[in-house]
């Protein structure tokens, strides 16, 4: 025991073994057993070196013959091996000189040797390179290690494949585990979970590869239900959390709201009326609104986002009204000004690149009798105060990480919070990772929006591009031209916007050419876009600082050079740019050569594709769930084995099995739950 007043002796961090076991989230015995493996290696049986298959890896049992360490053309070691069908040679590039002393002892003492690798034709013969070696029982040397396929684990540096096996056999061994969903016809015909544990650690050598590889087999099914169901435990949750909470009944009398449908120069779509009565409906409850309203490209999502607003308004409530970019924030500012400014709502605006007298007008503002507050991430900082918030808009809320949300949510007493985004959610993401928000689609466009051409010109056409730009100028319409890179970089030959820029200049005299990108100063983007929405600008070219929100209805033409660089989601936002106005408006897409395949693709999607959800759609299908929506940005844990195209079947299931589990075994929710995500974050905090 420490005498009293002595200091605690500092944690000493983790190393070794333990500190990799630690990077991995192995801690409990349960989360070694959930620990499974990537693929599988088949050693069930020992293959003589003249029958190696032509292409893969086998097991060979070998003796030692000669041990060389070469140094040309580079320091190797070269070790001639054989069996009772021939010889062969393993070559290692990277070696210890303790590797060298073992093979000259399993030489010296006639040792059998198990070899796992690839035999390839070499220049001294064939050859395996960097075999996985160990030493073979001396009773049973030509026969196989194992019975079963040798598991192969994720893991790091500091940890073997040997040292995960042998604990996760342990683990095994000394859990038992208690089955925790309900047996139903959803899972009657799969094996139990420990069932599926110890299969999936040691499937027998006569097991389907095919479906154990796609994880199709009983035993995988089984887990990636587990794991949905917890998933969709830890979003209901949430839920019924945040029912529980209090908010501020936002029921207004509708005179604002009237007020300002009735001075709009257009009316509202049938989906806007709709969006707008559900958010109607959630402002007057008394827990508070988490709602995602999506919308494609130019759906008109904002004037429902001020008429919940003014609702909010109505009740005697604030409202923050917070946009990734200064560039959106300040055009929200602007139209919200415009629509609501003559109804006598006082609105205010804070920006990072305000100066300091006018940044403290606008705080002291907020903090008393602002009706509407307007700005980046500058609003969530601990300077900003409201005098009484009701209501947070967010938009292209997927942009903000948890920890910006939440501090934003905490400036009030529980909040109502409406998210918006304009890259439409596929129904798989949807059903997963936001099902404990309340969505709402506006899924028609605005009379009068014509549809956008698309085209697709190799980069050797670019004075035809060129062409088409000075037609469209001299025709009195306005261009966008799109770069992915401000400068040259060294690893991607990409033409720059600011090379773009002095050969536009250059190729147009006659007329305006700007340039805006994320490096300029605040205000000179500002300045620039002012200049290009005022029509003092004919061209602008840009980096993708203009993806979102940027409502210029004179601009009709929009080229999007080295298109094939960009993801499917920007090539929509971008192409959204332009078909605002009356006029027939274009995007080229110019491509360099040679293509990817995964490139291709997506050009060809996005060519023959004008509907957002169906984009999102191939967009999930091209690059999975993991990049579309990450941990960061929805504070649920991301799935280890589901997934979401695979095993979009499964999650109509997990939801029945997990509302099920709520009203039939609710003590077992929060053992399931622990069981999959552990120390992960398993509740979805905003």
């Amino acid at each position: 025991m420490a005498r009293a007043g002595a200091a605690a002796k500092p944690k000493i961090p983790a190393t070794g073994i333990t500190a990799g076991l630690e990077k991995l989230g192995l801690r409990r015995p349960l989360d070694f057993a959930l620990h499974l493996p990537l693929r599988y290696e088949d050693q069930t049986h020992v293959t003589l070196l003249s029958e190696a298959p032509a292409a893969g890896p086998a097991l060979f049992a070998i003796k030692v013959r000669a041990v060389t360490v070469a140094f040309r053309p580079r320091r190797q070691l070269l070790v001639q091996v054989e069996d009772d069908s021939g010889r062969a040679n393993l070559r290692f590039l990277n070696f210890y000189g303790s590797q060298t002393k073992q093979f000259e002892r399993a030489r010296d003492e006639g040792l059998t040797l198990h070899a796992w690798g690839e035999l390839k034709p070499g220049y001294l013969g064939p050859e395996l390179v960097h075999p996985t070696i160990s030493k073979a029982p001396e009773e049973t040397a030509t026969a196989a290690p194992s019975e079963t396929l040798t598991p192969q684990y994720p893991t790091t540096a500091g940890v073997s494949q040997t040292q995960l096996r042998t604990r996760i056999t342990k683990a095994l061994k000394d859990l038992s585990l208690s089955e925790t969903l309900p047996v139903s016809d959803h899972t009657r015909h799969l094996p139990g979970l420990t069932a599926s544990l110890q299969f999936l650690h040691a499937p027998p050598p006569d097991v389907d590869v095919g479906a154990l590889n796609a994880r199709k087999h009983p035993a995988w099914q089984r887990i990636c239900i587990e794991e949905l169901v917890a998933q969709q435990l830890s979003l209901r949750k949430a839920r019924l959390a945040r029912r529980q909470k209090g908010a501020p009944v936002l029921r207004g009398n509708g005179s604002l709201t009237n007020a300002l449908i009735k001075a709009l120069p257009f009316a509202l779509t049938k989906a806007q009326e709709h969006a707008y009565g559900e958010i109607c409906t959630d402002l007057n409850q008394s827990y508070p609104m988490q709602r995602l309203l999506q919308g494609d490209v130019g759906s008109g999502k904002t004037i429902v986002a001020a008429l919940a607003a003014c609702q909010a308004i109505e009740a005697g409530y604030q409202v923050a009204f917070m946009a990734p970019t200064e560039l959106l924030a300040e055009q929200h500012y602007n139209k919200l000004v415009s629509w609501l400014a003559p109804l006598g709502i006082k609105i205010a605006w804070l920006s990072g690149s305000q100066k300091k007298s006018e940044r403290q007008a606008h705080l002291s503002a907020a903090a008393s009798d602002a009706h509407l507050v307007v700005g980046t991430h500058a609003l969530f900082e601990d300077t900003v105060d409201f005098s009484k918030l009701g209501l947070v808009i967010i938009d292209e809320q997927h942009r903000f990480g948890v920890a910006q949300r939440l501090a934003l949510r905490q400036k009030g007493n529980n909040p109502h919070q409406l998210m918006m985004s304009a890259t439409p959610i596929p129904r798989t993401l949807a059903m997963s990772y936001f099902a404990d928000l309340d969505c709402s689609v506006i899924d028609e466009l605005p009379p009068g929006r014509t549809p956008i051409r698309t085209r697709l010109i190799a980069d050797t056409r670019r004075e035809d591009v060129i062409a088409a730009i000075r037609s469209a100028i001299a025709g009195g319409e306005q261009c966008y031209w799109v770069c992915p890179l401000i400068e040259e970089s060294d690893t991607l030959e990409l033409q720059t916007a600011i090379d773009t820029h002095a050969l536009l200049t250059e190729a147009l005299p006659d007329y305006q050419v700007g340039l805006v990108h994320g490096r300029l100063k605040a205000d000179e983007k500002i300045s620039t876009m002012r200049a290009f929405a005022d029509g003092g600008l004919h061209l602008l070219v840009a980096t993708t600082v203009i993806e979102v929100g940027v409502d210029v209805p004179n601009a009709s033409l929009m080229v999007i050079e080295h298109a094939e660089r960009f993801g499917l989601a920007q090539l929509h936002q971008l192409r959204g740019r332009v078909g605002r106005g009356q006029r027939e408006s274009s995007c080229i897409l110019i491509y360099g050569k040679p293509l990817s395949n995964t490139a291709k693709e997506r050009l060809r999607i996005i060519y023959e594709n004008t509907d957002g959800f169906e984009i999102a759609q191939a967009d999930l299908q091209l690059r999975g769930p993991g990049e579309l929506i990450g941990k960061r940005q929805s504070g649920v844990p991301m799935l280890r084995y589901a997934d979401l195209e695979r095993d979009a079947d499964l999650i109509p299931t997990a939801q029945k099995i997990a509302d099920q589990m709520l009203k039939e075994t609710p003590a077992l929710t929060d053992v399931h739950m622990d069981r999959w995500f552990g120390h992960a974050e398993g509740f979805l905090k905003t």
